[in-house]
């Protein structure tokens, strides 16, 4: 085999894109049978094989990315994690996970210990306002993406969600079901999702001139003691809400555990939404009202736009809408079938 032979030559012998060659070498499962038996037959006829350790060598390129999540207990991460494997894996690229367990300054730790090991490019959740390290490291020249939450005033593209709509027809579709008490659990203020959800949700209930009072907003963390915690509080107002809002998965699992524990019923006693749908949602009694991200879209697309940035295109930020599932655990009519994992999205 000739040593200049390179993944160009099998896509010109191929007559497919370098991408579509990368996606068959890596086993990626969106390739045609007609275009992966091309790809196949080019490969072995040009007697091609990939040299990783010579490749990055003389590109001065690992082919390996960095994913820097916020939580990996949190199913919406670990989901995206995944995704962004998959993607990155078609592109010919290895991917590093470091778990943040929400905290800056583990944040700041596994963005030092892949920095250090020559990471082509850095995917983020940021955990805070941003560290020094990472916006250091994002206005050195490091490709880098942020995805689902961003740092406001960094030039860093953005691939994210976009709540706001569904958190309007959430709030519609409980004023429908007659409710006017509604409290939220927030995510951290430091956060760009956590204050976004907060100032969503607020604008919505004020659409239909209904105060979000202060007692109605507890401050949690995304994580599920928060949301115990939170709930307890709203429990023992004097007038506990009607409603409670969880503005992450883990939250609204909380708020569940709090709210069971007091003898209580979901929606007899008190209703219950959340933001992050989650399988487990649809196996609860009953399952969970909640408003879902195209997470997998997420994650594909972020690994597209650091590749880009690494490989010399302009990358772009991304913005997907997020959607309302309409379950049972806010008072709506139980029809005489059982819920499955495909419930019909809110109008």
């Amino acid at each position: 085999m000739p040593s200049s032979t390179s993944i160009k030559d099998v896509a010109a012998a191929a007559g497919v894109s370098v991408a579509t060659v990368s996606r068959v070498l890596n086993s990626h499962p969106s390739v045609s049978p007609a275009a992966r038996a091309r790809v196949l037959a080019a490969v072995e006829s040009l007697g091609y094989r990939p040299n990783a350790v010579a490749r990055s060598l003389r590109t001065d390129q690992t082919r390996t990315l960095g994913l820097v999540i916020s939580d990996v207990l949190n199913p919406y991460f670990t989901e995206l994690a995944r995704s962004v494997e998959e993607e990155a894996r078609a592109l010919g690229y290895s991917v590093i996970i470091g778990n943040a367990d929400e905290r800056p300054d583990l944040q700041d730790h596994h963005v030092r210990t892949l920095l250090d090991r020559r990471i082509d490019g850095l995917l983020v959740s940021p955990t805070d306002g941003g560290s020094p390290l990472m916006l250091d490291a994002a206005r050195g020249g490091t490709p880098m993406v942020f995805v689902d939450r961003w740092i406001a005033g960094v030039d860093v593209p953005v691939v994210r969600s976009d709540g706001r709509a569904a958190i309007t027809a959430l709030v519609a579709h409980l004023h429908r079901l007659g409710h006017r008490r509604l409290a939220i659990i927030a995510g951290p203020a430091a956060t760009t999702t956590g204050s976004e959800r907060v100032a969503a949700f607020r604008e919505a209930l004020a659409s239909y001139a209904i105060e979000l009072p202060e007692a109605y907003i507890g401050q949690g963390d995304f994580q599920a003691g928060s949301g115990r915690r939170v709930t307890d509080g709203f429990l023992d107002l004097p007038e506990p809400p009607e409603v409670v809002f969880a503005a992450d998965n883990l939250m609204a699992l909380g708020a569940l555990d709090a709210i069971r524990a007091r003898g209580l019923r979901v929606p007899d006693d008190i209703a219950l939404a959340a933001f992050d749908d989650i399988p487990w949602f649809v196996h609860t009694d009953p399952p969970v009202t909640a408003i879902a991200q195209p997470t997998k879209e997420l994650g594909r697309a972020a690994v597209r736009a650091l590749v880009d940035r690494i490989e010399g295109r302009p990358p772009a930020s991304v913005t997907l809408p997020a959607h309302l599932v309409v379950r049972h655990s806010c008072g709506e009519p139980r029809t005489s079938q059982p819920p499955t994992s495909t419930e019909r999205r809110a109008r």
